[in-house]
């Protein structure tokens, strides 16, 4: 008996010892797959809701002179409508007042007769003063014909001056330094006015002028190169020059709304400008690139409704008049909260009749100016990589643009925060090869409309307004969920300081 019981037990324990482990009943299941909240939103922002967002737009510059611009009745309605929006959207939204010198032109300059050249072919300065002068035409050290690269240093030294005769109009050219500069030089050495003539390089020829930055004592116009070339060849013993100006000090506004979540030590800034300049509504510029914003800023909180990261929407005020409310905004910040923004997103004209995609040039590895190129502050070459990937992976073509200046990200990489958006393009002309990789006209300007009064519902390119606003919608989700500052090395997760310093809007210069 015993043996057999023996025998029994030893078979039993050779049969379990054959039969596998049962699995652990706490298994963990896998990971479930997180919703693709990218696509969801490109869904979501329409070129309908955006269209919707530009046509009160124009209504409101229709109603109220043609116009948007700061210090107008136009721009306040523009504001109301904005910040009505995203308050009904469930952000925290804040007008933040600011004062900035308004400037109007209130009947046509006019500049005399000169024997060659375009005649008319000039336009006012931005805070240029009132003024009718008749003198003689005197050019200041002006490089006839011009040097390859913009080099010209004409008026932007006291001693450019020397010998001058006063009462006599100025004729400067542009380049290197601020218009300002060489206005303020040559009023100091006792100008009755200024003409400053473009500089005479691709690109820097026509009559397009700029602003002075803040308000002058006596007229200032910007002729085309022809035009100036012509006045330095022959100048005029007597030159007839009339400018009616109102240039007083005016407050305007930023709208600024805050989402409710988020880490607020990795805050996004996704800007536009809300202004247009005084001749147009500017539905284009900024138009398009605020109801872009503002229809992505009523559709997030739908799709993404925990974002790890805060999120800021931003409309500026004062842009035309110098990026005068962006400005305004980071300088108003202490260094802590300038630390908190891990990004600015900027978008100024996305849906240009002629339209090139253009992504800003964060790592500074595309362009030659300015010269030496000027990269973004470490992490810009991350948002560029989102834009350009985004693209690419939809066989869109794109091309790179320099850090410039031209638009509201200047005070950010400024002051050393990373950034980074999308350009439709503007005054600038299309080439040939750009016209054979995106369509549309060659010789022609990719918006005609650029800062004119034509800048309607007509001038907007609806696909382009489609193609920017998903790339936007993808950058704003991605940097939204973003897990990690925009650099991986602690020591610079601070913000480093851009490799040169910013020198402000090209249209100063």
């Amino acid at each position: 008996m015993k043996r057999a019981s023996l025998a029994a037990v030893a078979c039993a324990l050779l049969a379990s010892a054959a039969v596998p482990a049962t699995a652990p009943a706490n298994k963990p299941k896998p990971p479930k797959p997180q919703p693709d909240y990218s696509a969801q939103l490109q869904k979501a922002v329409t070129v309908t809701g955006m269209v919707r967002h530009e046509r009160a737009l124009a209504n409101i510059g229709e109603r109220n002179g043609g116009t948007r611009a700061s210090g107008t009745a136009g721009f306040l309605k523009s504001r109301d409508y904005v910040a009505g929006r995203l308050q009904d959207a469930g952000y925290a939204v804040t007008v933040q007042p600011f004062d900035f010198p308004f400037f109007q032109e209130t009947s046509p300059s006019t500049l005399g007769d000169f024997t060659e050249g375009p005649q008319d072919d000039f336009t006012i300065m931005q805070y240029s003063g009132s003024g009718d002068v008749t003198a003689a035409v005197e050019p200041v050290d002006v490089t006839l014909p011009p040097t390859a690269e913009p080099s010209s240093t004409s008026g932007c030294e006291p001693e450019d001056f020397a010998g001058f005769t006063a009462g006599d109009i100025a004729l400067v050219q542009r380049g290197t330094c601020d218009f300002a500069v060489k206005v303020d030089n040559a009023v100091a050495a006792g100008a009755s006015a200024v003409i400053i003539f473009n500089e005479g390089q691709p690109g820097r020829t026509d009559s397009q002028g700029g602003t002075l930055g803040g308000p002058k004592d006596v007229p200032v116009l910007f002729t085309s190169f022809a035009a100036g070339d012509a006045l330095a060849q022959d100048p005029p013993a007597a030159l007839h020059i009339v400018t009616t100006t109102i240039n007083e000090t005016r407050e305007t506004y930023n709208v600024i709304a805050d989402s409710k979540k988020g880490d607020t030590s990795r805050t996004v800034v996704v800007g536009s400008h809300l202004d247009s300049v005084l001749e147009g509504p500017g539905i284009n510029d900024d138009g398009s690139g605020t109801a872009q914003d503002l229809e992505i800023a009523e559709e997030l909180p739908t799709v993404l409704k925990k974002p790890k990261n805060h999120i800021r929407f931003a409309f500026w005020g004062a842009e035309e008049s110098g990026l005068l409310g962006s400005t305004h905004y980071v300088e108003s910040l202490t260094q802590e909260q300038k630390d908190d923004i891990m990004a600015n997103l900027n978008f100024d004209m996305v849906a240009s009749p002629n339209y090139v995609r253009m992504v800003y040039d964060g790592d500074g590895s595309d362009n030659t100016s300015p010269s030496p190129p000027t990269p973004g502050p470490v992490g810009s070459d991350i948002i560029e990589s989102i834009f350009t990937t985004y693209f690419d992976g939809r066989g869109l073509a794109h091309q790179s643009t320099a850090f410039d200046g031209r638009s509201d990200y200047g005070p950010f990489i400024d002051a050393g925060i990373p950034a980074g958006g999308t350009f439709s393009g503007a005054e600038e002309i299309k080439t040939a090869e750009e016209a054979q990789i995106y369509g549309g006209t060659a010789g022609a300007a990719y918006d005609p409309c650029y800062h004119q009064a034509c800048d309607t519902l007509a001038n907007l390119n609806l696909q382009a307004f489609d193609e920017f606003s998903d790339a936007a919608a993808d950058a704003v989700v991605k940097l939204a969920q973003r897990p990690t500052d925009l650099t991986d090395n602690e020591t610079l997760a601070k913000r480093a300081p851009t490799t040169m310093p910013f020198k402000g809007p090209e249209a100063l210069r």
